[in-house]
């Protein structure tokens, strides 16, 4: 009982501890129980509510027997201590005869004879030593049977061990015949270094021979060749002082100004333009404009808005045109070619301040005019034989422009090349 109740202070609230116990509810368990113990003894004696508190801890830990004690039905297998302690505590009807009975069964265990207990102990003695014997019995047959594993073990392992050297004695002779063999191999092996070493060298004074003819040959080469170019710059001498003399004799200027520059909307009907060389390659092939631009004295004719719109759409219609002709001016500084960007301005109030770069003419249609008229208006005022190359995806403004002896190109492929740029 007191080691119930000690527990319980440990777990109770300061203020729901009885005052005279409230000074060792801070100690140990164990320490609590030793030093508080007649104080507890006296205190379930005298206070029902503590005893009853008590009580309770001790039914949520033995609730079966408890509920026995309070019925009167307490089994007779039961502890007559734990039955004394919940009779004392819960106070059924009947809890002093509780208290009585377990005193006594308690005086009646205390005086078995010392012949008792020497008579148990040999009983228990025995069936100690039955179970040793049943449990000995076993543990043979087990070790008989361990033993007969044991001995078909060695057996397979003896087996084993003979098939193991019957195979080294085969892998011995078998690295023997290979060794002879290796040597007779390496034998063989030198005598061919030998021989090819001698072919190398004849080999060598064939290409010694070979080359000093390649080099005579390389000369001669050279020296028809000096031949024929000396006879194609005076070809080419003689062409540019005829065309100086032909420049003279019609008094041309040395500096004119391009067609494009002359176009103002008129609407001119010029003889159509040589093709163009690339017409074997497909319009979305990716080295098409790069073999136009190279091409000498062409003229790149960009629809601006159609690539702008296609390439940065999402841009206001100042900031497109600012990234195209900033990419524009690059692309002319790097081929040197005539850049014209046309844009759409029919439906513009006033005029646009744009700074075109240097290189790039800018554009925009006149009033009631369209930016495809306006294009069409600059490929047909090229003279017949210059290379034109129109920059638009719109398919009405390709086929106008092949008609008139130009080259379309889809605008992705001008997007991809100033994005290298």
């Amino acid at each position: 009982m007191v080691e119930t109740a000690a527990e319980l202070l440990g777990a109770l609230p300061l203020d729901e501890v009885p005052v005279p116990l409230r000074r060792f509810a801070r100690f140990e368990r164990r320490k609590r129980a030793k030093l508080a113990g007649q104080h507890i003894a006296a205190l379930l004696e005298r206070d029902e509510r503590f005893r009853a508190r008590v009580g309770e801890a001790e039914r949520e830990t033995h609730p079966d027997l408890a509920a026995a004690v309070e019925d009167g039905a307490v089994p007779a297998a039961a502890d007559p201590v734990r039955v004394a302690v919940l009779g004392y505590l819960l106070r059924p009807d009947g809890w002093d005869l509780l208290v009585e009975n377990a005193r006594a069964e308690l005086e009646r265990s205390a005086s078995l004879t010392e012949g008792e207990r020497a008579e148990r102990r040999i009983a228990e003695l025995r069936a100690e030593l039955t179970s040793a014997r049943a449990s000995r019995g076993a543990d043979i047959e087990r070790m008989r049977g361990e033993f007969r594993e044991a001995k078909a073990e060695i057996s397979e392992l003896r087996r084993k061990l003979h098939e193991a050297r019957a195979k080294a004695k085969a892998e011995g002779e078998r690295a023997d015949e290979m060794a002879e063999r290796t040597e007779r191999e390496l034998a063989e092996a030198r005598d061919a270094r030998v021989t090819a070493e001698k072919e190398l060298r004849r080999l060598r004074v064939r290409l010694e021979r070979a080359e000093a003819g390649t080099e005579a040959a390389k000369r001669a080469a050279r020296e028809g060749r000096n031949i024929d170019d000396v006879r194609l710059r005076m070809l080419l001498d003689s062409l540019v002082d005829a065309a100086q003399g032909v420049r003279r004799e019609l008094a041309l200027p040395s500096t004119i100004g391009r067609p494009a520059d002359l176009v103002t909307g008129a609407d001119a009907a010029l003889p159509p333009h040589r093709a163009l060389p690339g017409r074997a390659l497909s319009d979305g092939d990716p080295q098409l404009l790069d073999r136009l631009l190279q091409l000498p004295g062409v003229h790149l004719v960009v629809d601006g808005y159609n690539v702008t719109k296609t390439g940065y759409g999402d841009l206001t219609l100042a900031d497109q045109r600012a990234r195209l002709l900033s990419g524009l001016g690059g692309l002319a500084a790097q081929t040197r070619a005539e850049v014209t960007c046309v844009f759409d301005g029919a439906e513009l109030d006033a005029p646009v301040a744009t700074v075109a770069p240097r290189g790039v003419r800018v554009l925009f249609s006149q009033p009631g005019q369209t930016a495809d008229e306006l294009i069409g208006e600059l490929v047909r005022a090229e003279p017949g034989g210059r290379a034109v190359v129109v920059v638009s995806s719109d398919r009405e403004v390709q086929d106008a422009a092949r008609r008139a002896g130009a080259r379309p190109v889809p605008s992705p492929l001008l997007l991809r090349r100033l994005g290298r740029s």
